[in-house]
């Protein structure tokens, strides 16, 4: 059965920046991909196409974030979990209107469904650690 609403996006969302990764395809190229595959109409297409837009035209800034909290060189990280990680800070970052708490929930989940054996307690660590800064407290 295939992943719909938002848990979906993000599950195509991880495919695709994980694309993106390994072959540097435009946004325009992997959305059109993505949107011919049959289960893409189960999925809120907006909020994938708006998250991925706004990831790959981020993915600098990202990194410097990703910098300042990983134990590694982001360039070292995992071609998966460093687009978890995007999806996350992207989340963060710019949809208010997704409490932090699912947004690290979907993020492990993703990392456990993608990742490798313990990524998803790096994934849970780092985005823990930038959420205050990202989502300061009113």
């Amino acid at each position: 059965m295939a992943a719909t609403g938002r848990h979906g996006s993000r599950r195509l969302l991880v495919q695709a920046l994980y694309q993106y990764q390994l072959s540097e395809h435009s946004v325009a190229e992997i959305a059109a991909q993505f949107a011919a595959q049959r289960d893409f109409r189960l999925v809120d297409v907006d909020y994938f196409r708006l998250l991925l837009g706004e990831i790959l035209g981020d993915t600098d800034a990202l990194d410097r974030l990703l910098t300042a909290q990983a134990d590694r060189p982001v360039a070292q990280l995992d071609p998966v979990e460093r687009g978890i990680l995007w999806l996350g800070l992207a989340e963060l970052k710019l949809h208010r209107e997704v409490p932090v708490k699912v947004v690290i929930n979907e993020a492990v989940k993703l990392a456990h469904e993608f990742g490798a054996q313990d990524g998803h307690r790096y994934i849970n660590a780092v985005l823990d650690q930038l959420a205050p800064a990202l989502r300061p407290a009113a």
